[in-house]
Protein backbone atom coordinates (compact mmCIF):
# COMPACT_ATOMS: atom_id res chain seq x y z
CA UNK A 1 0.00 0.00 0.00
CA UNK A 2 1.21 3.68 -0.26
CA UNK A 3 2.37 5.35 2.10
CA UNK A 4 -0.08 8.15 3.33
CA UNK A 5 2.43 11.16 2.52
CA UNK A 6 3.52 9.81 -0.58
CA UNK A 7 -0.29 9.34 -2.00
CA UNK A 8 -0.85 12.79 -1.31
CA UNK A 9 2.08 14.03 -3.64
CA UNK A 10 -0.35 12.67 -6.52
CA UNK A 11 -2.79 15.23 -5.93
CA UNK A 12 -4.03 16.84 -9.21
CA UNK A 13 -2.78 13.52 -10.93
CA UNK A 14 -5.17 11.55 -12.91
CA UNK A 15 -7.20 9.30 -11.59
CA UNK A 16 -7.66 5.65 -14.20
CA UNK A 17 -9.52 2.58 -14.37
CA UNK A 18 -8.07 -1.01 -14.91
CA UNK A 19 -8.63 -0.42 -18.86
CA UNK A 20 -7.19 3.21 -18.50
CA UNK A 21 -10.07 5.20 -18.99
CA UNK A 22 -9.42 8.23 -17.32
CA UNK A 23 -12.61 8.53 -13.93
CA UNK A 24 -11.29 12.28 -13.12
CA UNK A 25 -8.46 13.65 -10.85
CA UNK A 26 -7.38 12.49 -7.54
CA UNK A 27 -8.64 15.42 -5.02
CA UNK A 28 -7.79 14.21 -1.51
CA UNK A 29 -7.42 10.94 0.48
CA UNK A 30 -9.13 9.46 3.12
CA UNK A 31 -7.28 7.39 5.80
CA UNK A 32 -8.57 4.81 8.14
CA UNK A 33 -8.94 5.88 11.24
CA UNK A 34 -7.67 3.00 12.94
CA UNK A 35 -4.64 2.47 11.04
CA UNK A 36 -3.72 5.65 9.58
CA UNK A 37 -2.99 4.29 6.04
CA UNK A 38 -4.57 5.41 2.94
CA UNK A 39 -8.27 3.79 2.48
CA UNK A 40 -9.90 6.07 -0.05
CA UNK A 41 -9.47 8.82 -2.60
CA UNK A 42 -11.50 11.41 -3.71
CA UNK A 43 -12.08 12.13 -7.70
CA UNK A 44 -13.13 15.07 -9.15
CA UNK A 45 -15.44 14.39 -12.04
CA UNK A 46 -18.54 15.77 -14.13
CA UNK A 47 -18.33 19.08 -16.17
CA UNK A 48 -16.40 22.40 -15.07
CA UNK A 49 -20.08 24.09 -13.85
CA UNK A 50 -21.02 20.96 -12.25
CA UNK A 51 -18.10 18.86 -10.34
CA UNK A 52 -18.15 16.54 -7.90
CA UNK A 53 -16.33 14.60 -5.45
CA UNK A 54 -16.54 10.72 -5.92
CA UNK A 55 -15.31 7.87 -3.76
CA UNK A 56 -12.70 5.49 -4.93
CA UNK A 57 -10.88 2.68 -2.65
CA UNK A 58 -7.18 2.84 -3.01
CA UNK A 59 -7.16 -1.37 -2.16
CA UNK A 60 -5.19 -2.44 -4.58
CA UNK A 61 -4.04 0.67 -6.39
CA UNK A 62 -1.17 1.35 -8.27
CA UNK A 63 1.04 4.17 -9.37
CA UNK A 64 2.42 5.09 -13.12
CA UNK A 65 3.30 7.93 -14.63
CA UNK A 66 1.36 10.84 -14.27
CA UNK A 67 -1.64 8.89 -12.85
CA UNK A 68 -3.48 6.83 -10.23
CA UNK A 69 -5.01 3.29 -11.57
CA UNK A 70 -7.76 2.07 -9.33
CA UNK A 71 -9.20 -1.65 -9.62
CA UNK A 72 -12.46 -0.88 -9.87
CA UNK A 73 -14.29 0.83 -13.65
CA UNK A 74 -15.18 4.32 -14.22
CA UNK A 75 -19.04 3.33 -14.60
CA UNK A 76 -18.78 1.76 -10.74
CA UNK A 77 -17.02 5.21 -9.72
CA UNK A 78 -19.81 7.51 -11.27
CA UNK A 79 -22.10 5.74 -9.17
CA UNK A 80 -20.51 6.10 -6.04
CA UNK A 81 -21.67 8.55 -3.53
CA UNK A 82 -20.51 11.87 -3.99
CA UNK A 83 -19.69 15.40 -1.93
CA UNK A 84 -19.43 19.06 -3.01
CA UNK A 85 -16.11 19.74 -4.41
CA UNK A 86 -15.71 21.39 -0.90
CA UNK A 87 -17.87 19.45 1.09
CA UNK A 88 -16.75 16.98 3.88
CA UNK A 89 -18.11 13.62 3.89
CA UNK A 90 -20.29 13.62 6.96
CA UNK A 91 -20.05 10.95 9.31
CA UNK A 92 -23.55 9.13 9.06
CA UNK A 93 -22.65 8.78 4.94
CA UNK A 94 -19.63 6.31 5.56
CA UNK A 95 -21.21 3.00 5.86
CA UNK A 96 -23.08 4.25 2.17
CA UNK A 97 -19.37 4.97 0.53
CA UNK A 98 -18.12 1.15 1.92
CA UNK A 99 -21.78 -0.52 0.79
CA UNK A 100 -21.20 1.10 -2.90
CA UNK A 101 -17.71 -1.01 -3.00
CA UNK A 102 -18.95 -3.79 -1.15
CA UNK A 103 -16.83 -3.13 1.61
CA UNK A 104 -17.52 -4.10 5.14
CA UNK A 105 -18.08 -0.88 7.42
CA UNK A 106 -17.16 -1.22 11.23
CA UNK A 107 -17.04 2.43 12.75
CA UNK A 108 -14.08 2.88 15.60
CA UNK A 109 -14.77 1.14 18.56
CA UNK A 110 -16.00 4.58 20.22
CA UNK A 111 -18.26 4.55 17.71
CA UNK A 112 -16.02 7.25 16.22
CA UNK A 113 -15.58 7.74 12.53
CA UNK A 114 -13.74 5.16 10.04
CA UNK A 115 -12.72 7.55 7.61
CA UNK A 116 -10.55 11.12 8.03
CA UNK A 117 -9.38 13.07 5.29
CA UNK A 118 -5.66 14.02 5.22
Amino acid sequence: MFEASDIREWRGHDVVDTKGHKIGTLESIYVDTATDQPFFATVTMGLPTRRRLAFVPLVGATVGPGYLKVTHSKDRVKKAPTIDTDGELPAAQEPEVFAHYELTYTPGAGGERRLARR
